[in-house]
């Protein structure tokens, strides 16, 4: 057993024990006959008294001993309605903060480990009204202020606005038992001190804060939308600025319904997901891994196949690609589905106005009751010098290349730097990835960005990490990046450049400046996805804070049904669960949390892995390269977190997905039957493997001597 485990059963013995012993002396009755002897104390020794009431006080509290009234009537008896007042505020703020305290290091812990999702969702809420809540609960003594620091100290709450808050939230009731304690002979119980009345006014103050906080957010919309006019009708229900992954879902969803809404795409239907990233690459990524998998011909049996190709004409089956599924997302298709589609630069001149421009100049001007903003990303160039001159590419350009580059550059190292750069590697460029980070994929799994960079190397992509882009030249002619690997200076010559660090919400152009809607950190959106003017939704790679298509659909649906019924009804993001896939070779896949994160959150965790390597479907295809790993709590089967490494990771993590969106543990996976040989058996062995780690042995032992003793 923990020490922590030990100190609170032994405070709660010594609570308990005393409460028993004190208990006669716990009463009005008690109080009321040693009333004249305090007071003489008092008035004989002032300081010491004080300072005695105040420590017995905080003791009292921070230990959540019953008769904290019992000693505010004291406080008021013995001390008067001024220094009374002073004084229990004072301990109480104190002992509170202890009790706080307290539970957060004997409790907190072991709550996040057992109760991690609802926890999570409890600090978010916290972080947001914690402040109102607390001060609610302190105005209205309904729930018993020991609960209350106790139960506060397990959330994320700050001990400072718990400290200030719970002070100026207790004052109220301060004043009045104190006072009451002025008049401690009067008193035949302790009913007689909180009247129907008095009961009604610190409901009424406990509204207050919920009272101010929403004036508060009608008076900043209100000089928000100061000088634009609200329209008394309407043209649309919905405007929807972008045709990408969220815009097109959004779109759909409000047309499903049959409010009047119109889609505006200034460029391609079906954003970067369909033209530049999904779709083009997953095509490329087709015919590299044909590629490769030719060079291993001789391990499956085959004599030596050499594989010949014009690159020219692979680039060309990925538009095919492209081509074949754009009628998914064309305007013909949505136009179908009841959804007005318009091409053109969309701008907010007012909260409720949006001016489209058109190719030919012409505009059209349309009032809305709702807008979502759906615009995208576009890859983020970092300033650094030379680079403009270098003629780079990017996630968007690098598909108009019709000739292979002998030497390829990759800046950064996350999923799309990774995916191309393997993939233009395995046409035979000689490509370097450069990453500023200490290896691959930095918010995955270290053993994951382990085996990731040992394969990329065994193929012969060269990868530097904890390298810094410095700055890029012409030396001798050719292309050069000067850059800085663990303070050494290292010199890289390329033919092509592909820049692959990150990408930026697209914000410009929409009109967001003049309704004060973008912030030095971008636009900024709630958990219903609002943003500070509330009919104004955003979703999609736009909000920035995951940049993955099925992300930006998951976002979609709540930014549509948001606001199609606000103000009636509003549904906050349910994004506990967001699976996510690097498609290199192996594919890493995860979804929940990774070690390191969970070590940052402060929880306790157990790692069980499954190698590849032992799973029968994977010999038998000569995949046998990765593993499984789940984070679960100590000794339990919830599952916290689960990286896959290896072939179809992003389909096998799919079953992690629903068992963690449904609250089923490692015991229900293992339970369900897999079909053999699949590698979907992975996700059972790892399971197993768990299971087998917490085999019960002391049972076993005596299961063991039953059957010993049933064979005679």
């Amino acid at each position: 057993m923990s020490p922590r485990w030990l100190l609170l059963i032994a405070l709660s013995v010594l609570v308990a024990g005393a409460a028993w012993a004190l208990a006669p002396w716990l009463s009005l009755e008690a109080l009321q006959a040693q009333h004249q002897a305090w007071r003489g104390w008092t008035t004989a020794h002032p300081g010491g008294s004080a300072a005695a009431f105040v420590a017995v006080y905080v003791v009292a509290t921070a230990l959540s001993f019953p008769g904290a009234t019992l000693l505010t009537l004291a406080g008021g008896a013995m001390f008067g309605l001024a220094w009374g007042t002073v004084l229990v505020s004072l301990a109480s703020t104190l002992g509170a903060s202890l009790a706080f305290l307290g539970a957060r290091y004997l409790l907190r812990d072991a709550v996040l480990a057992r109760f991690p999702d609802q926890s999570a969702r409890l600090d978010a809420g916290v972080r947001r009204d914690g402040a109102h809540f607390l001060l609610s609960l302190r105005l209205v003594p309904v729930v018993p202020f020991f609960l209350v620091n106790l139960a506060l100290g397990l959330t994320a709450m700050p001990v400072r606005t718990f400290a200030w808050v719970s002070q100026l939230g207790m004052l109220p009731g301060t004043l009045v038992y104190v006072n009451a304690g002025t008049e401690l002979a009067r008193l035949t119980s302790l009913a007689d001190i909180l009247s129907p009345r008095l009961w009604g006014a610190f409901a009424l103050l406990a509204l207050f804060p919920w009272l101010a906080r929403g004036l508060s957010r009608a008076w900043q919309r209100r000089r928000r939308l100061a000088g634009h006019p609200r329209p008394r009708r309407f043209d649309r229900n919905l405007v929807v600025i972008g045709g990408g992954s969220a815009g097109l879902v959004t779109a759909y969803l409000a047309a499903a319904v049959r409010a009047k809404v119109t889609l505006v795409e200034q460029d391609r239907m079906g954003g970067d997901c369909l033209n530049t990233g999904c779709v083009p690459s997953k095509a490329l990524l087709r015919a590299a891994r044909f590629v490769a998998e030719l060079q291993r011909a001789e391990s499956l049996g085959f004599p030596p196949i050499q594989a010949t190709f014009d690159f020219a004409q692979l680039m060309a089956r990925v538009q095919r690609v492209v081509a074949a599924i754009a009628p998914h997302d064309s305007i013909e298709r949505y136009t179908a589905l009841g959804v007005e589609v318009l091409t053109g630069q969309a701008r907010l001149v007012t909260p409720w106005q949006v001016v489209i421009r058109h190719a030919d100049g012409s505009q059209t001007q349309l009032t809305t009751r709702s807008v979502v903003l759906a615009s995208g990303a576009a890859p983020r160039v970092p300033a650094i010098p030379g680079l403009a001159e270098m003629g780079y590419l990017t996630s968007e350009t690098v598909w108009s290349l019709s000739q292979l580059p002998a030497r390829l550059l990759v800046l950064g190292g996350g999923p799309i730097g990774c995916e191309l750069g393997q993939a233009l590697a395995r046409f035979g460029s000689a490509v370097t990835i450069v990453e500023q980070a200490s290896r691959l994929l930095p918010r995955e799994e270290p053993a994951a960005s382990e085996a990731l960079e040992t394969r990329f190397t065994a193929e012969g992509v060269r990868v530097l990490t904890r390298c810094e882009a410095n700055a890029f030249e012409l030396v001798g002619g050719e292309k050069t990046l000067l850059a800085t690997q663990a303070g050494q200076p290292v010199r890289l010559a390329f033919d092509a450049v592909l820049v692959a660090v990150g990408r930026t919400p697209r914000l410009t152009g929409l009109g967001l400046e003049g309704l004060g809607l973008l912030r030095e950190d971008g636009l900024q959106v709630d958990d219903c996805l609002r943003t500070e003017i509330p009919h104004i939704y955003a979703a999609g790679d736009v909000v920035g804070r995951w940049q993955l298509t099925h992300a930006a659909a998951h976002q979609a649906w709540y930014a549509a049904v948001n606001a199609l019924v606000a103000p009636f009804r509003s549904f906050p993001l349910d994004a506990r669960v967001m699976p996510q896939a690097v498609f290199s070779e192996p594919e890493v896949a995860r979804v929940g949390l990774t070690s390191e994160e969970a070590t940052a959150q402060g929880l306790a965790f157990e790692v069980t892995r499954y190698a590849l390597a032992d799973l029968d479907r994977a010999i038998a295809e000569g995949e046998t390269e990765g593993f499984v790993q789940v984070l679960t709590p100590p000794g339990r089967d919830r599952i916290l977190g689960v990286t896959i490494v290896g072939r179809q990771a992003g389909e096998l993590i799919a079953e992690w997905g629903l068992a963690m969106r449904h609250n089923l543990g490692l015991n229900a996976i293992l339970g369900t039957v897999h079909v053999y040989p699949t590698l979907m058996e992975a996700n059972k062995q790892v399971a197993g493997a768990w299971k087998r780690a917490h085999a019960p042995e002391g049972l076993l032992r005596w299961v063991a001597r039953y059957h010993a003793w049933r064979r005679g």
